[in-house]
């Protein structure tokens, strides 16, 4: 279980976003991954210029947004549990984890006409983890009530970036296959190579705050 993230440096969070933001360039959108951020740690990340953050779970997300309302643009990007789709649409702007059946199902009554969605693609079909396999993908995409604006993935756990290549190659060929625009991925140890690849959003956390 990760720590609590207290004592952020606005000024540390500043350089360390000038850095990613001339690596990554101006098209991508860089996101703080903030599950582990305290809520009274997030009024330094808009000092320093942060606009865009991600939550994992509903609870955090409502208190957080309560807080810090317009300050930022909310975007969910943890496991999405249909039961909870109701209570999340309306409070981001993106959900970026949409992999089931059921959770199409919520959406087809819950969302609104501007609601927009990610599908999560298990881009290595690792047996026991979340997302769409992707020869399955056209036909989810299909079926879903909403707008799917594009995709997003979570690459087999590696400290070598560079054996995550090839997930997000893939990733972006199916993007490209299914006239998608999106690609959320890369987080704080292979952003750059995901950059490289295509992604258009990446999600970051401790790469910011230390």
């Amino acid at each position: 279980m990760a720590e609590p993230i207290r004592g952020i440096d606005s000024e540390t969070v500043r350089r360390n976003l000038e850095r990613v933001r001339e690596r990554s360039g101006p098209d991508v959108e860089i996101l703080a991954a903030t599950k582990y951020v305290m809520p009274e740690e997030l009024g330094r990340l808009a000092d320093a210029g942060i606009g865009l953050v991600g939550e994992n779970r509903l609870q955090d997300l409502e208190a957080k947004r309560e807080l810090y309302g317009d300050r930022f643009a909310w975007d969910f990007i943890g496991n999405l549990q249909s039961r909870k789709v109701k209570r999340i649409v309306p409070l981001v702007r993106l959900i970026h984890s949409v992999a089931t059946d059921s959770a199409l199902e919520q959406l087809g009554r819950h969302a609104g006409p501007d609601t927009q969605v990610l599908v999560e693609v298990n881009i290595a079909e690792e047996e026991g983890k979340g997302g769409v396999v992707p020869d399955a993908l056209a036909e989810f995409i299909a079926r879903a009530p909403v707008r799917v604006t594009g995709l997003m993935t979570m690459p087999p756990f590696t400290t070598d970036p560079e054996q995550s290549r090839p997930h997000f190659a893939r990733l972006a060929e199916l993007a490209a296959e299914q006239g998608l625009e999106r690609l959320s991925m890369g987080t704080s140890q292979d952003w750059e190579v995901a950059v490289d690849e295509g992604a258009t959003i990446i999600r970051l956390g401790t790469s910011l705050y230390r």
